[in-house]
């Protein structure tokens, strides 16, 4: 199917004009828009073809429409093939692949016996790169088929066991995950003898996916795969691909333990980009809770401007952050569409994690050719998925990083056209903050890429791991500042001191340390939900969450199907449900106590006092909350779960008593003051951290017993912490004075979910005080503009 003409817009860009078509709908009196703006177009660098690339390989490439590398890709591909570790960092549909794609397969050409990894942090994402490159191969065994036994396969948790066999015997380039790398590779490495002695390069794709818990654990693995390597006599190249970030070289030298040389000059063109910063109205006539006025859902939003797009004839791809957002965002767009038009409904689809591959590859298939006009997905075609080139992007609420929503916006651009990019403001303090302040999101990318490979909780059973692979030697244990969390397992009975380092004991072997490792965070066990009348199994939940998700009485949902859980037991791993389509949902409700048992670092600003601490939260479930559709309560039901308890990291701050009352805030309005700026201080650390508000927690006291004063805590809610607080604690001021700004910026009396209330409070939002925060914010920063900065 062909894509439609774009209309005759004069002076105005393509991606203007949308907007204005998508604003004429807009009810009137309503202003949603809060920026525009327009970003210019890009003219493609090219390079010559390096000399060392294989002329075979060029004549494939050349009839594939690469007439000359652009620029980036030939200086990261000479690097790589020159032996430097390196990072290509540049934008969405920039052609990173080309920059590995060269060296490797002009290796593995030309040395027979030479290997490749691809490391993936989706299986999607691998698959679409395997894909390319036996499409390749296959083109160069008919151009010369001495030069194409590559025999690429895929090594990964859907992988059958005869294929893994194969691979293992017969591949020369593996398309895998960190998580295989971890309990299929290293954990059974003398199998893999082979292809480890003759691994040349080691490409890491979507590197900047790697951050926090699952960073940091992939960053150990990844120096367990160098280590294993070096014990074959391989010393690999690194060769990783991110979106455009902050410091890539710096962040991807933390993630491989080596220097990696940056290549950020992006030579790839793109046409002229319309960026619309689009904040729901308030409902007047809807108040939630405390009286509170209602917004209009992000969701009825993004259904509207996708079907108001989609008249004007714009291929667009819509992001939401569920997999149920996406199929109720779909259904939405249809139920308008069918409105205007009765053709126009079957055009647009879903697309999210849990279908089958080959219905995805058809909706993928479907976009690209034009055949489906619009796709509302999850961020599964954020990485990888080669779909580019559409007229609209409209992303439903900041999706976490500036990377994500770039990569995500990247969608967009009809091959020298111009294209629109909506973001669309969910109720959410970061989201509040960043239509109001567009440079945040604009200009640069703030956060930094959070990995700690040094955190001790991480640190021990990856070190365990590296131990049943080889001993540890004495120089790898200093590298990694190892010693001590060594001697504690040697404590533990699980390694044992001898003169050529660290063994693992008999007592080590049988903890069976890879599989109790579960790399991407959480406890490691999971709970089965189990739909007790037919006996289906539905999914898992971690076991860490499950009190709070999977209680009995919670609703849980399911590719767009409702249950109600009957029984959570936690010993025996096993949630189960009956089918019920209740018209309320649940919240559970929840107390935590929080005890500092460390303090890392401190300053004292008059009666203001900031620290970072460690700290053991205690968390237990006591009830929940049974609310209606619209937000109104119908009960409360208690409950008694288990206590779990979290050794991790906190950045807090201190206020006396005294200055909060000269600063007008009676005792009385103590605890909903503080616990307002807690809130909201959550909404926006992943300003300055890349983190999710579902990353941390928070703690708000007007008497703590550890400090005897009140109190705010904003922590890790991982065990050992992840990176995140220790960075709010280093950019604290820019921190607190973007939260202030979210805070005073929205337009509610009292408080909403736009600014200081939390969608996982678990004292259902009460009490809070917006004025309150705002105060008790304003204190910390004069302390701090007054001492701190020296």
């Amino acid at each position: 199917m062909t894509q439609p003409d774009p209309p005759n817009t004069g002076q105005r860009s393509y991606g203007r004009a949308l907007l204005d078509r998508v604003l004429a709908g807009t009810p009137s009196g309503e202003q949603p828009l809060t920026h525009v703006a327009e970003l210019p177009a890009r003219e493609a660098q090219f390079d010559d073809w390096p000399s060392w690339v294989i002329p075979e390989l060029t004549t494939v490439l050349t009839a594939r429409g690469i007439a000359r590398p652009w620029s980036h890709q030939a200086r990261a591909a000479t690097l790589a093939n020159d032996g430097h570790h390196v990072v290509l960092s540049t934008g969405t549909a920039s052609g990173k692949s080309l920059g590995y794609q060269m060296p490797i397969l002009s290796t593995l050409l030309s040395d027979p016996r030479a290997s490749a990894l691809y490391l993936a942090p989706t299986k999607a994402l691998g698959a679409d790169q395997l894909r390319s490159i036996i499409s390749i191969t296959d083109e160069l065994r008919e151009e010369a088929p001495q030069l194409a036994e590559v025999f690429p396969s895929a090594y990964d948790g859907d992988t059958p066991i005869e294929v893994r066999q194969w691979a293992r015997a017969n591949a020369r380039w593996i398309f895998t995950n960190p998580d295989m790398i971890h309990i299929g590779i290293l954990g059974a490495h003398e199998r893999w003898a082979r292809f480890l002695r003759n691994l040349r390069f080691v490409v890491v794709d979507e590197c900047h996916y790697y951050r926090g818990v699952f960073g940091s654990n992939v960053a150990l693995i990844l120096r367990r795969l160098r280590r294993i390597c070096a014990r074959y006599g391989a010393s690999p190249i690194f060769v990783l691909a991110s979106a455009t970030t902050s410091a890539p070289g710096a962040a991807a030298s933390r993630l491989v333990g080596a220097p990696c040389t940056e290549v950020t000059e992006d030579g790839s063109p793109h046409g002229p980009r319309t960026v619309a910063l689009w904040e729901p109205p308030l409902l007047k006539e809807i108040t939630g809770e405390n009286g509170a006025p209602v917004r209009r859902s992000a969701g009825a939003e993004v259904s509207r401007i996708m079907a108001d797009l989609m008249v004007e004839g714009a291929r667009t791809l819509t992001f939401v952050r569920s997999r149920r957002g996406a199929e109720v965002t779909a259904l939405g767009t249809q139920r308008l569409l069918a409105e205007v038009d009765r053709d126009l409904p079957g055009r647009v689809a879903a697309y999210r994690a849990g279908y089958l591959a080959e219905d995805r590859r058809a909706l993928e298939a479907n976009l690209s050719d034009g055949t489906l006009l619009g796709v509302a997905t999850t961020n599964a075609l954020e990485l990888g998925v080669d779909i580019a080139g559409l007229d609209a992007v409209v992303v439903a609420g900041f999706p976490g990083t500036v990377s994500s929503f770039w990569q995500q916006a990247g969608r967009s651009g009809r091959r020298g056209e111009g294209s629109l990019v909506t973001l669309v403001a969910r109720d959410d303090p970061l989201d509040t903050y960043l239509v109001h302040h567009p440079a945040a999101l604009l200009d640069k990318p703030i956060e930094a890429t959070v990995t700690d490979p040094t955190n001790p909780y991480l640190l021990a059973p990856q070190l365990l791991c590296a131990a049943a692979e080889l001993p540890i030697t004495f120089a790898e244990a200093d590298e990694l500042e190892a010693e001590a969390v060594l001697s504690a397992l040697a404590a533990d009975g699980l390694l044992r001191r001898r003169p050529h380092g660290w063994f693992i004991t008999p007592e080590g072997q049988k903890y069976a340390p890879h599989a109790s490792v579960n790399i991407r965070g959480g406890t490691g066990t999971q709970v089965a939900i189990v739909d007790g009348e037919s006996g289906r199994m539905l999914g898992t939940v971690d076991s860490g969450k499950a009190p709070a998700t999977v209680h009995p009485g919670a609703v849980h949902i399911h590719q767009g199907e409702s249950f109600v859980v009957d029984e959570l037991d936690l010993e025996d791993g096993l949630a189960l449900v009956h089918p019920e389509h209740p018209d309320w949902n649940t919240s559970a409700r929840e107390t935590t106590d929080i005890a500092i048992t460390a303090v890392h670092s401190e300053r004292t600003l008059g009666e203001v006092r900031i620290a970072l601490v460690q700290v053991n939260v205690t968390h237990q479930v006591i009830g929940y909350l049974r609310r209606l559709h619209s937000g109104e309560i119908l009960d409360s039901v208690e409950l008694d779960m288990p206590e779990q308890t979290l050794d991790t990291r906190a950045v807090m701050y201190t206020i006396t008593p005294e200055l909060l009352i000269d600063s007008g805030i009676e005792p009385e309005r103590f605890p909903g003051s503080l616990h307002a700026a807690e809130h909201a201080a959550i909404g926006l650390l992943p300003l300055v951290a890349t983190c999710d508000r579902w990353d941390i927690g928070g703690v708000s006291t007007a008497l703590h017993p550890d400090t005897g004063l009140p109190t705010v805590f904003v922590y890790d809610g991982y065990d050992g912490g992840a990176g995140f607080a220790d960075r709010g604690h280093r950019a604290i001021a820019e921190w607190l004075e973007a939260t202030k700004d979210a805070i005073s910026s929205c337009e509610c009396p009292t408080g909403c979910p736009s600014c200081v209330q939390s969608p996982k409070c678990g004292n259902g939002n009460d009490p809070l005080d917006k004025a309150g925060a705002v105060t008790v914010l304003q204190i910390v920063l004069d302390a701090y503009g007054k001492r701190g900065r020296g």
